[in-house]
């Protein structure tokens, strides 16, 4: 019989923190804010874009200690069982000196109205002790999901270079100090089952992917979060009633990585950063479609599993895995199946999931000697923005330079992501070549009918698909590359 906890541990800053009475929709800015008067961490967009609200979350995975910038704005309090937050009032002590990076902030004056800077500051923070000399691209990815309406960003960065001739990273406390952090955190990890609440406020933690899999089952229509990229929005920006809650994020069973001869397996809840140097390694067409999945703060919390699962069709990796083969792993108590990637969408708001049942694992196979693929994410902005059109190629020619095969995935282009079926059929044996592509266009009219909203128009969207086949059609004619294939990404 599975043993019971009724309450949410975790260490904030130096205290333990130990909750019996935790709402389901109880998000950690307010509860940092309200409950505990630590109101450096600020409110500005409430939805995980602005970075105002940006603190630390340590974690353990196989008894290694983490620390991962977050918003806390979308952070549910009941998903951090186990965890150390880190606010920005921990950095300097009272009547002490600044701490370094608050110290490289006021030397650069890079701190203007100051609204955003405690989220500037953390978010460094998390960059200086994992990378104590970064690169003006370190420094520039690490501060994507953090926004200055003041325009702050050349000395913000002068401050990041500034960090370690002012302190030594190794003398930082959470570095210092991180065997004894890891033992208290591994202390808080019981494995037992956390329940908090009544029915219609119940909050659930499994104490297993076992038992996570027995309490879905029992209970099919709970609300499933990983890293609540998207249920957070539902709770702040729709007031969704999202009870009973089933979470999973520490869950390490669902953390896994695994690669063999033929191809990587991801456990569903394995995060866009943990993902990325395995999916770079194995696949570095997709390091900057990647890189370009909201700021720092979403990559740490956003799962690739829970970017399928929600089914939207504007998610950035589906297009990209269903051009690669790539198939999913469904769970329903104790029985599995397995299905293609594409065959899970069924149309907008609706996949092939059973009530009780739960994405697993996802599988990416390796692509074939001689393969080419890209993928390309267009959006109003490079960075931190939601794809208004992303399009994915995998194509492999014969020996004569006909096509053997092709598959071509879009999101934004339909309800679902999905395959161009007539476009491929348009391709498949015959010649690469311009001619060819001028009758494969043609055919993008009777796969797609687009919509039209505010990040583009059904003309636009249209347009787009086909020039990113002339494109990934010329980018294959690039004799100077050594690879086809390359990484390609475009912003308009």
């Amino acid at each position: 019989m599975t043993e019971i906890r009724n309450t949410i541990r975790f260490l904030l800053n130096d205290r333990l923190i130990e909750l019996a009475d935790v709402s389901p929709v109880q998000m950690l800015l307010d509860f940092l804010r309200i409950d505990r008067n630590l109101r450096g961490t600020k409110e500005g967009c409430a939805e995980g874009d602005c970075g105002a609200c940006t603190v630390l979350v340590g974690r353990l995975l196989d008894g290694k200690l983490t620390y991962e910038s977050v918003n806390a704005c979308i952070r549910f309090v009941a998903s951090l069982d186990g965890c150390h937050v880190v606010t920005v009032e921990a950095l300097a002590q009272p009547n002490g000196p600044l701490h370094p990076v608050q110290q490289a902030m006021v030397d650069t004056h890079a701190s203007q109205c100051g609204f955003c800077t405690p989220g500037f500051v953390m978010s460094l923070y998390g960059l200086w002790m994992a990378n104590p000399k970064p690169s003006m691209q370190d420094i520039e990815k690490a501060l994507q999901g953090n926004l200055c309406r003041c325009t702050g960003y050349a000395a913000i960065i002068r401050a990041a270079q500034a960090i370690s001739s002012i302190g030594e990273v190794g003398k930082d406390p959470l570095v210092a100090e991180r065997e004894k952090i890891t033992q208290q955190l591994a202390a808080l990890r019981d494995g037992r089952r956390v329940e908090i609440g009544g029915e219609d406020e119940r909050v659930v933690l499994p104490a297993s992917l076992d038992d996570f899999a027995a309490v879905i089952e029992a209970n099919p229509k709970a609300t499933i979060v990983a890293g609540s990229t998207d249920v957070g929005l539902w709770v702040t920006k729709f007031m969704r009633d999202i009870a009973p809650v089933v979470h999973l994020s520490h869950l390490d069973e669902l953390r896994r990585i695994s690669v063999d001869a033929e191809g990587v397996t991801l456990a569903a809840g394995v995060s866009y950063t943990q993902a990325l140097p395995v999916v770079v390694r194995h696949f570095p067409q997709l390091r900057e479609l990647w890189e370009r999945i909201g700021g720092e703060q979403v990559r740490n919390m956003g799962t690739v599993g829970g970017n399928i699962a929600n089914g939207s069709p504007i998610g950035d990796t589906p297009p990209a895995l269903i051009a690669l083969g790539a198939t999913i792993t469904l769970r329903k108590g104790t029985r599995r199946r397995t299905l293609p990637l594409e065959a899970f969408f069924i149309e907008y708001g609706k996949q092939d999931r059973e009530p009780g049942e739960f994405v697993e694992s996802i599988r990416i196979p390796f692509l074939a000697d001689g393969g080419s693929f890209a993928v390309y994410k267009v959006s109003k902005r490079f960075d931190e923005d939601i794809s208004a059109v992303c399009g994915a190629f995998r194509l492999k020619l014969d020996g004569t330079g006909r096509v053997a095969d092709a598959v071509i995935a879009f999101g934004g282009m339909a309800g679902t992501p999905k395959r161009a079926s007539n476009v491929e059929a348009a391709l498949k044996g015959v010649p690469w070549n311009d001619p060819s592509i001028d009758v494969a266009v043609a055919a993008f009219e009777q796969d797609f009918t687009p919509l039209t909203d505010w990040r583009a128009s059904a003309g636009y969207r249209m347009l787009v698909a086909k020039n990113l086949l002339r494109r990934f059609y010329l980018e294959t004619q690039d004799k100077s590359n050594v690879r086809i294939a390359r990484a390609a990404a475009v912003a308009v």
